[in-house]
């Protein structure tokens, strides 16, 4: 067993998470359809691929881009039709302004722990984003920590089967406010007789006026700020609906393009 289950097992992170419906990637092609995006998409943090496949079969052409080579191998795999390449959400160089669209998705944008890595990560789109460009992400929203304990006041246990191997999980979750960070434990058991696994991760905890800010200090036009809906929100996006007006729930969905830029 390794120290990160997940990553290091992508096939049991989809099974894990499963997403037949590919919302994620649904979700993400009505944000870009509504805002005229052009056809060249970068997923970056694309994980197993799911999404980028899914936006590739919509027509897009699509580039998913991860740190994890055990991932980006995965989706060559399973998820084929995306040209998979290894980047570092910290800053990448694939191009300038090659890109219609820069899209990142289920938190991938809050591995960017610090304002050095943010200012990495934005300035890197910008750089690969054509006139026009869309940068579209979905996360954690950092507001609904603020006097809200729920997901916070005892640890979640979970298990699922996966190749005839029960799996279960007990995550715990603690807001460190120095670092402006949420903290995950988890520690993973299964009734093959292995080890257990703990495994550590943390996301930024970004606030909506904090993430304007950022974005307008990079030289952003934000198109859209708001909680949902969303495919991680409950109830869950669907066709047909339109993004809210409030950022007060568990999730924060953006929608920002360049300054400076013309629409297609």
């Amino acid at each position: 067993m390794t120290d990160n289950l997940l990553t290091d097992n992508p096939a049991l992170y989809e099974a894990r998470f499963p997403d037949p419906g590919r919302l994620a990637g649904r979700w993400a092609e009505d944000c870009l359809r509504r805002h005229g995006a052009g056809k060249r998409v970068l997923d970056m943090g694309c994980g197993t691929g799911r999404d980028a496949a899914w936006l590739c079969d919509a027509g897009r052409e699509v580039t998913g881009a991860d740190l994890s080579e055990a991932m980006l191998a995965h989706a060559r795999d399973h998820h084929p039709g995306p040209a998979y390449v290894r980047a570092d959400l910290y800053g990448f160089d694939l191009g300038h302004g090659v890109f219609d669209a820069v899209v990142c998705l289920d938190s991938a944008l809050l591995y960017c722990h610090t304002n050095d890595q943010l200012d990495g990560f934005l300035s890197s789109c910008r750089r690969a984003l054509a006139p026009g460009g869309l940068l579209v992400a979905e996360m954690r929203n950092g507001a609904y920590f603020l006097g809200r304990t729920d997901l916070l006041d005892a640890p979640k246990a979970d298990e699922f089967t996966w190749q005839g191997t029960v799996h279960r999980s007990v995550t715990t979750l603690t807001v460190d406010r120095t670092d402006q960070l949420l903290r995950r434990r988890r520690v993973w058991t299964a009734d093959d007789g292995s080890a257990p696994v703990e495994q550590r991760s943390a996301w930024r905890l970004l606030f909506p006026q904090e993430l304007r800010h950022l974005l307008t200090a990079h030289g952003y036009e934000v198109l859209e700020l708001h909680d949902g809906p969303g495919p991680r929100t409950e109830p869950p996006w669907q066709e047909g609906l339109l993004p809210g007006r409030t950022t007060d729930a568990d999730r924060l969905h953006v929608v920002a393009r360049p300054t400076g830029t013309t629409t297609h």
